[in-house]
């Protein structure tokens, strides 16, 4: 059951809903244009607040309903953590996209919520409250998705591991907002 979840989770991971989201909108494509990223913070720029709320409901939904499943399924929490993942793991390289994805902060607060609800929590105020004073969303995704390791040693430890992996997948995937955010170069709302 374990390898069936991890195939359904990058399968439905691999949905971007930005990009399907523009093709019917007519809007333009978010990974050639605004900051050239599939995601719910690129929709806002290029196609308005309710494209983007949609993209954002959707990635959240990509990161619920695997684990969801998961746990339904009998999976320890270890096991429904790294479901999780591969849904972010779809996300970020989508194999109906040519593997060219966003950047899994949204997908990847969805599998938190279902996984942990207090780890999203904490992840959704530190991400709210870094964009509100900085109104950068690559710093806040930054700052947020680490947030939730300790937390999680304390009180979840079996999800710490398949968590560390996917905040160095996040991080990475940001690799380019890094280099810009430390040449003053990055773009804020």
């Amino acid at each position: 059951m374990f390898w069936s979840l991890v195939l359904l989770a990058y399968l439905l991971g691999s949905l971007s809903f930005a990009i399907v989201l523009s093709r019917l909108s007519g809007s333009p494509d978010p990974r050639s244009s605004g900051s050239g990223n599939a995601g719910a913070t690129n929709m806002l720029r290029l196609a308005g607040r309710k494209l983007a709320i949609l993209t954002l409901l959707g990635d959240l939904c990509k990161g619920v309903v695997p684990v969801l499943l998961a746990r339904l399924a009998g999976l320890d929490l270890q096991e429904q953590a790294w479901v999780g993942v591969c849904a972010v793991l779809g996300h970020l390289f989508p194999v109906y996209f040519r593997f060219q994805g966003g950047k899994g902060v949204a997908t990847a607060a969805g599998m938190l919520m279902a996984l942990y609800f207090p780890a999203a929590l904490l992840a959704i105020g530190a991400w709210l409250l870094t964009f509100y004073l900085t109104r950068t969303s690559s710093l806040a995704a930054l700052i947020a998705t680490p947030l939730t390791l300790p937390l999680l040693a304390w009180r979840e430890p079996a999800a710490l591991l398949p968590m560390t992996v996917l905040t160095v997948l996040i991080v990475w995937r940001h690799r380019n907002n890094l280099r810009d955010l430390f040449a003053g170069r990055e773009r804020h709302f």
